[in-house]
This record gives structure tokens, C-alpha cells and sequence, in this order.
């Protein structure tokens, strides 16, 4: 039902872009008929909207993969390079949350660690919108800033890392197992910057995955059950995501290594 809504989604926004074409053109046939000058500026305003459009969507068609139409749940983490890096993984948030603004996407704050003296630790950014997750893949792996250091007061170069985690938000009810005994559920109270405690009660939830090590933490709700049930969310995403790179890997093996079709 959301593949069909998808697509007709994507078939009423053509048709918008061939309705502007065409009022277009018959605007610059009343502009010919009755040599009128004054029609031109609008005419080419129109003219740029409908390229933009056009480009937009044709860069749409090209996200065909299984998942690039679902939400995103995004990660970041500071690397080495200590404050520094904590500083860049918060530039980075920043200019994610910026993005999703000028695109008209949702950005919601999972989870966020502050640093003890400036940036941040780690942040979960849930990233609601069309093909949020196909816009936002390509940005998962290690994002690295060289700069001459704001903290170092002998204004040295530094290097600073930080890692992002791109996975698509799987729908509620997605096909991905979880056994409640391979769980092992934390609750703790929400922490504001530099430790701080902003909650009375312990209503932050941190879920580890025993088999594998995941571990979600979620404290941006007021509620214990809103944090879990949003962590859960996370954790089957991220184990969805996990068995998909575990089939591409299995494929990739049977495979084996590319061989040219050439002599030698």
C-alpha cells in the first residue's frame, strides 16, 4: 500500500511539472501574439522553477534501491582527535539539521551525549521525508577535518574524525525477529550537557542486543515507554540492516573475484 502511494506520489508530481510546461508555453505564445515584452521576466522565472523541478525528480528516479524511500535514522560519533573531534561530529549535526530544514525534512534528536567541554559525543537524528534514507546513504563512513585547532593554544593543525551511521527507519511490524531474552534493558536518567540531570525519574532506555553487541540508547521523550518503543525501532532497523549486509556479503562470495573478459 505505501509502494502504490509512493508511486502515485511520484506520477501527480510530473504531471505538475507538464501542467507548468505547458502554462508556460502558452504564456509565451500570448506574449508573441501580442508583442509583449512585460511577460518575459515571468516567463523565465517560471523556466528556472521547472528545470529545478525537473532535476530534482530525475535525481529521484535514480534512488531504486530497496529501502532509499523509508525514513533515515542517522549517527554520528566522535572519532580521535578528542575535543576536536567532538566539535567537528557537532559541526556535523548541525549542518545535517540545516540540510533536512532546506529539503523540508523532519529532524527529530534521538539521543545526544555532550562532551564534557564543548561538542558532542555521540547523536541519533531520526531524518523524516521523501527518499530521506536514498539522499542520506552515500554519507556513511568517516567524515574527516583538518583545521588549525580553536582549543590548542599553540595554534597547532589538528586532524579530527567522526562517524556517521546511516540506516533506513524499518516500518513497525518490518520482518525482523527479536527475542526478548537476547536483551538486555538499562533504564537511566536523561542527561543534559556536561552530565547534567534533566529528569526526575529514570526514563531514559538503553537496550544492548547480547548476540550482537548493539547497543540503542534513546532519552529524548519524556516517557520510559516512548523511549523504549522508539530505541526498539532503531535496534530492528539496525539489525535489519545487518542481515542485508550479511546476504550481500554471502552473494558476494559466491561471486568470487571479477575476472576481465580479455586475453591474458
Amino acid at each position: 500500500m505505501k509502494t502504490l502511494a509512493t508511486l502515485n506520489n511520484q506520477v501527480a508530481v510530473w504531471k505538475g511539472i507538464q501542467e507548468q510546461i505547458v502554462t508556460n508555453l502558452e504564456l509565451l505564445e500570448l506574449a508573441n501574439l501580442e508583442n509583449d515584452s512585460s511577460f518575459l521576466d515571468e516567463i523565465r522565472l517560471e523556466t528556472d522553477q521547472i528545470e529545478k523541478n525537473v532535476e530534482e525528480e530525475e535525481f529521484t528516479l535514480t534512488l531504486s534501491g530497496e529501502h532509499d524511500q523509508l525514513d533515515a535514522i542517522l549517527a554520528l560519533h566522535a572519532g580521535a582527535g578528542g575535543v576536536d573531534s567532538q566539535d567537528w561530529a557537532s559541526m556535523l549535526a548541525r549542518m545535517y539539521t540545516r540540510w533536512c530544514d532546506r529539503k523540508g525534512f523532519g529532524c527529530e534528536v534521538l539521543d545526544v551525549s555532550h562532551g564534557e567541554e564543548s561538542g558532542i559525543k555521540s547523536v541519533v537524528l531520526q531524518i523524516t521525508g521523501h527518499y530521506a534514507y536514498g539522499h542520506l546513504k552515500a554519507e556513511k563512513g568517516v567524515h574527516r577535518l583538518v583545521r588549525i585547532s580553536p582549543f590548542d593554544n599553540n595554534h597547532a593543525r589538528h586532524t579530527s574524525f567522526a562517524l556517521a551511521e546511516v540506516i533506513p527507519k524499518m516500518d513497525e511490524g518490518a520482518d525482523v525477529g527479536i527475542n526478548a531474552d537476547d536483551l538486555r534493558v538499562d533504564v537511566y536518567r536523561a542527561g543534559g550537557h556536561g552530565g547534567q540531570s534533566v529528569q526526575k525519574n529514570s526514563t531514559a532506555i538503553r537496550i544492548t542486543h547480547e548476540p550482537t553487541g548493539i547497543v540503542v540508547t534513546c532519552q529524548n521523550e519524556r516517557s520510559q515507554r516512548q523511549n523504549r518503543e522508539i530505541a526498539m525501532r532503531i535496534l530492528a532497523s539496525r539489525l535489519a540492516e545487518l542481515e542485508r549486509e550479511r546476504k550481500d556479503k554471502e552473494i558476494s562470495d559466491l561471486k568470487g573475484d571479477h575476472v576481465s573478459a580479455e586475453w591474458g
